[in-house]
């Protein structure tokens, strides 16, 4: 017999992981490799702003022994704890968090289970927060989102290297792109980027695949990287060589302070715009040849 006291509603078991910024793609990748059904980040540019360390991650788990689990993996790698969330109410509660955002005088970004009554100039891409990094929320994602609001003009044709979920091609192609070629290292990435140009109607538009960088052929007018300093660093030459004469580059990951380190390794690319959002800075970039 259930006791009087106890409550019947469904537990849902949260692994919360502490990490320092520079530790958020191991930590998410092991999540995800764990069996995570769903993963947040939290820091105080996005959704806790009272988080103690530099980022919290929020994993998902199916059941209450694939969370146990994890946390045995994580060990003492990072601080690692249990959390529950009891009933159902969390399914919508959550969402409040998710709000249409006006990023620059022409993009906006929504979820789909939120309205928006769109202007003529507006553009509107339409993503929810899912399995792969990039639902508009964190700074490195928006910075860069700005940049193609400014520069994107129309008839260009895209090279996204980490990808993610694709959001940052499908929004140059709303804005008017031609094309765009996303790669990840990631097969989530490779569906989600899929899924979401689908959504919003530019699928015919996007070819989304795991092809290494180095077999990319041919050069762009506009080419993306959003990953980390210590991946733009080293994938520079490949990168730099991509980007068409007079063509964009935007760079973002970037922590401020790491921004010289990444601009000495693109010599041949001239900076045309820092901005900065929290502690992530995005660098624009144009071939100057």
């Amino acid at each position: 017999m259930t006791e009087l006291n106890e409550s019947t509603e469904p537990r849902y078991p949260y692994v919360h992981v502490d990490v320092p910024k520079d530790a958020v793609d191991e930590a998410s990748t092991l999540l995800w490799e764990l069996g995570a059904q769903g993963l947040e980040e939290r820091d105080v540019t996005t959704l806790d702003k009272q988080a103690a360390a530099d980022v919290t991650l929020v994993a998902s788990f199916e059941t209450e022994d694939d969370a146990k689990n994890a946390l045995e993996a994580i060990g003492d790698t990072w601080t690692a704890r249990l959390e529950h969330v009891v009933g159902d109410a969390w399914r919508d509660a959550w969402r409040a968090y998710f709000k249409p955002t006006r990023l620059g005088p022409r993009l906006v970004i929504r979820p789909s289970w939120e309205e928006w009554n769109a202007s003529p100039t507006d553009v509107v891409i339409t993503i929810d927060p899912g399995h792969a990094f990039g639902s508009g929320t964190h700074s490195s994602t928006r910075l860069i989102l700005q940049g193609l609001d400014q520069y994107v003009r129309g008839g260009e044709e895209v090279l996204d290297v980490g990808a993610g979920s694709g959001i940052l091609s499908v929004a140059a192609l709303l804005l008017g792109a031609k094309s765009a070629i996303c790669i990840d290292i990631e097969d989530d990435s490779v569906a989600v980027s899929h899924e979401n140009a689908e959504h919003n109607r530019v699928r015919d538009r996007l070819q989304a695949s795991t092809t290494p960088l180095s077999d990319i052929k041919g050069e762009f007018p506009l080419v993306l990287a959003n990953i980390e300093a210590r991946v733009l660093i080293p994938l520079a030459d490949q990168i730099a060589k991509r980007v068409a004469p007079g063509g964009m580059l935007f760079m973002s990951g970037i922590l401020v302070g790491q921004e010289d380190d990444v601009l000495r390794a693109y010599p041949s690319l001239e900076c045309v715009g820092r901005p900065i959002e929290g502690e992530w800075i995005s660098l624009y970039m144009r071939n100057k040849s």
